[in-house]
C-alpha cells in the first residue's frame, strides 16, 4: 500500500488519478456523454502535460478505429441491400411455435450473425419481426425479445469484429506491447461461451423469463403505452355531444385522459362534457387504432403543433408513413419535450404518439420529456424517414420495405462480406484492409451510397474508442497500472491461477453494467496485465478474461445497447433482466476463467 501511495503522489500519476476517478463518476452517472467524457479526458491529459498530444490522439489514427468505421458501412451495405432476409424470414416464420424454440432459433442463427455484424442494427431489425410472431401466436414479446439481445451479446464475443470493444481490447493491448489480436484468436473461448450460454438460455426461459401477456405487450398493439392528441375539425359530427353519446369509444379502445379547450385543461371524468369545434382530447390507445383513427374523418391527428399551420389534414396524412422509432442510450434527444426540440421542423416527421415501457403516460404529448428507451410513432414523407435511419439519436424499429433500392446487389453484398471476412482469416490482406477494401467495394457496386455510408458511420462510437486510448497509455505511462497491479497481488497472492482469472472476470462485469464497456475495457487492461505479470502467467490470459467480462452484460437494462433496445417493447422491469441474467453470469464467471486456463495449459 506504501508504493501505491508513494506512485499515485506523483504529479502525473495524481494528475492522472483525478482524471480518471472524475471521468468513472461522469461515465456511472451519466452526466455527460460518454463520448463527450473520453473526449474530456483527452484534453485534460494533454493539457496537464501528462501525456503529448501524440500520444493522447494515437488512438483516432488507430487501425481498430478504422476497422470498426468500415465494418459500420459494411453492415449497413448488408442490410440495405436486403442481405439478412432471409434471416428475418426464418425468425418470423410461422413454423416457429413456441418461445422455447424461438429462443433456441435465435442463439443458433442471430448469435453467429452476430460475430460479423454489428448487434444494435441486428436487434432493430428483428424487433419488429419477432414483435409480428409474437402478436400472430398470442405470445407475450418478454418471453423472446430479452433473450434476442442475450444471443447477440454471445455472439459478439466468437471473433475480433463481432464487438467494437474487442476491437479496443486488441489495440490497448498492442499498444501495451502485449500483442494485437488475430480474428479467431479468442474463437474457441467464444465457442464454449456461446454454447453453455446459449442452452442456459433455452433451459431458463420458461422459469426465468415474465409473461407480461399477448395482448398489451406488442408494438403493434399496446394499449397502455401509446399516447396521442386528436383535434375536432370543422363539421365533425363530434361537435355539440358529450363523449359518451359519440361512437368514439365505442369505435376505438381508447381512453380519454384530457380535454383541452384553448387554454383550459379538464380532466376525468368528462362523459358528459360536450364536445366543441377545435377541442383536443389526449387519448391512451392501441396503434391499430392510431391507424383507423387516421381515416376517422371527424377526428383528426393533431400532435405537437409547433406553429398553426402544423396541423396536417386528413388528406395530407393518407399520403405519409408512419414508422415506429426508438430513443437508444446516449440519444441527444433525451431530458427535452417534443416543443423544446421542435421535432417536426428538425426532422420533417410528425410525432403521432409515444409509448414508455410499462409506464402511464398522462402528460400532453407536447410536454412530455423524451427518455432514453421511448419508443415515438412517427409520421412523415418516405425520404423524412429514409433520412432518419441515418442519425444516431433515433432507431428505425419498422422496417421500410419501400425503401430497398439495392435489393439486385443482395448477392453482391453478401459475397462482399463474405470476402471481407475470408481474406484476414487466411492472411491474404490485414483485416483492416480487408475492411476498407470491402466499403469501397459496397459503395463501388451499388450496395451503398456514398450518403448512406456516411450516415451509417457512428461517430459516438467512433470518438468514444479514440478517445480510451489515452486512459490505457497514462495509465501504464505513469506507473499507476503497475502499482494498483502490486497491491491487487499482495491480495491475490496465494490464490490459484483459475480464483485469479474469474476475480478479474468478475470485477471487470460488475463494473461494465455500470460504466461504458470500452471505458472499462480501457481503464483495467492495463491492470489485469501487470496482475498477470507478477503471477508469472500470459498477460493474454488476463487480457481475455477482462475483454470477455466486459462483453458479459446481462444483469441491467442499461449495461449493454440492446438490453435497452428489448426493455421497453418487453415490457420488462429492472429486476427482469438481473433475474434472467444472474444465472448466465454465475455461469460465465466459472466458465470462462476454465476455458482461458485450457487454452493456455495454465
Amino acid at each position: 500500500m506504501n508504493a501505491f501511495l508513494q506512485t499515485a503522489l506523483a504529479p502525473d500519476a495524481l494528475i492522472t488519478l483525478v482524471v480518471l476517478v472524475g471521468s468513472m463518476v461522469l461515465f456511472i452517472s451519466g452526466w455527460l456523454a460518454p463520448e463527450v467524457t473520453g473526449l474530456l479526458v483527452v484534453g485534460l491529459l494533454m493539457a496537464t502535460g501528462v501525456l503529448k498530444p501524440g500520444e493522447a490522439l494515437e488512438g483516432f489514427g488507430s487501425p481498430a478505429l478504422l476497422t470498426v468505421l468500415g465494418l459500420f458501412a459494411i453492415s449497413a451495405g448488408l442490410f440495405r441491400s436486403g442481405g439478412l432476409d432471409q434471416l428475418r424470414g426464418l425468425i418470423g416464420s410461422d413454423a416457429v411455435r413456441s418461445p422455447k424454440r424461438m429462443i433456441l432459433l435465435l442463439t443458433t442463427l442471430v448469435a453467429p450473425v452476430s460475430a460479423f455484424v454489428p448487434n444494435t442494427p441486428i436487434v432493430a431489425s428483428l424487433l419488429p419481426v419477432i414483435e409480428g410472431w409474437c402478436h400472430r401466436r398470442g405470445i407475450s414479446p418478454s418471453k423472446v425479445l430479452l433473450p434476442l439481445s442475450f444471443a447477440t451479446v454471445l455472439g459478439g464475443t466468437l471473433t475480433l469484429i463481432g464487438s467494437s470493444v474487442n476491437l479496443l481490447a486488441s489495440e490497448v493491448s498492442s499498444k501495451l506491447g502485449y500483442g494485437s489480436f488475430e480474428l479467431f484468436t479468442f474463437t474457441p473461448i467464444g465457442i464454449g461461451v456461446w454454447l453453455a450460454g446459449s442452452l442456459t438460455m433455452v433451459l431458463l426461459s420458461d422459469r426465468f423469463l415474465p409473461d407480461r401477456g399477448a395482448n398489451n405487450n406488442d408494438l403493434v398493439g399496446s394499449f397502455s403505452g401509446y399516447l396521442t392528441e386528436v383535434l375536432i375539425p370543422p363539421g365533425s359530427e363530434l361537435v355539440g355531444k358529450s363523449l359518451h353519446r359519440t361512437r368514439l369509444q365505442r369505435r376505438f379502445d381508447v381512453d380519454v385522459l384530457e380535454l383541452h379547450r384553448q387554454e383550459e385543461r379538464h380532466t376525468p371524468p368528462l362523459a358528459d362534457r360536450s364536445l366543441l369545434e377545435g377541442d383536443r382530447l389526449v387519448l391512451r390507445c392501441t396503434r391499430a387504432d392510431l391507424l383507423r383513427l387516421q381515416q376517422e374523418r371527424t377526428i383528426v391527428l393533431a400532435p405537437v403543433p409547433e406553429s398553426a399551420d402544423d396541423v396536417l389534414a386528413p388528406q395530407e396524412l393518407s399520403h405519409l408513413r408512419m414508422v415506429e422509432v426508438l430513443l437508444p442510450a446516449g440519444s441527444t434527444l433525451a431530458g427535452q419535450s417534443l416543443r423544446e426540440l421542435r421535432f417536426r421542423q428538425r426532422y420533417n416527421a410528425t410525432v403521432l404518439a409515444l409509448r414508455r415501457g410499462n409506464v402511464v403516460l398522462r402528460e400532453r404529448l407536447g410536454k412530455a420529456t423524451l427518455r432514453e428507451g421511448d419508443v415515438l410513432l412517427l409520421q412523415g414523407p418516405q425520404d423524412a424517414i429514409r433520412g432518419l435511419q441515418g442519425t444516431n439519436d433515433l432507431i428505425v424499429l419498422e422496417q421500410i420495405e419501400d425503401d430497398l433500392p439495392t435489393v439486385s446487389r443482395k448477392g453482391v453484398a453478401i459475397l462482399i462480406a463474405v470476402l471481407v471476412i475470408l481474406l484476414p482469416s487466411f492472411k491474404v490482406l490485414p483485416l483492416v484492409a480487408s475492411v476498407l477494401l470491402g466499403t469501397v467495394a459496397m459503395v463501388a457496386t451499388g450496395c451503398l451510397r456514398t450518403g448512406e455510408m456516411l450516415r451509417s458511420i457512428r461517430l459516438d462510437v467512433i470518438l468514444l474508442l479514440g478517445s480510451l486510448s489515452s486512459f490505457s497509455v497514462a495509465l501504464e505511462k505513469t506507473g499507476l497500472a503497475e502499482a494498483v497491479a502490486n497491491t491487487l497481488l499482495s491480495g491475490l497472492r496465494n490464490w490459484p491461477a483459475y480464483w485469479a482469472l474469474a476475480a478479474i472476470f468478475l470485477f471487470t462485469t460488475l463494473l461494465t453494467e455500470v460504466m461504458s464497456n470500452a471505458a472499462t475495457i480501457a481503464m483495467v487492461i492495463p491492470i489485469a496485465a501487470k496482475v498477470a505479470i507478477g503471477f508469472g502467467m500470459p498477460p493474454m490470459a488476463f487480457i481475455f478474461a477482462v475483454l470477455f467480462g466486459a462483453s458479459q452484460s446481462f444483469l441491467s437494462p442499461v449495461g449493454y445497447q440492446t438490453n435497452l433496445m428489448v426493455f421497453g417493447p418487453g415490457r420488462y422491469r429492472f429486476l427482469d433482466v438481473a433475474r434472467y441474467g444472474f444465472p448466465l453470469t454465475l455461469l460465465m464467471t466459472f466458465l470462462v476463467p476454465w476455458l482461458i486456463c485450457r487454452q493456455f495449459n495454465l
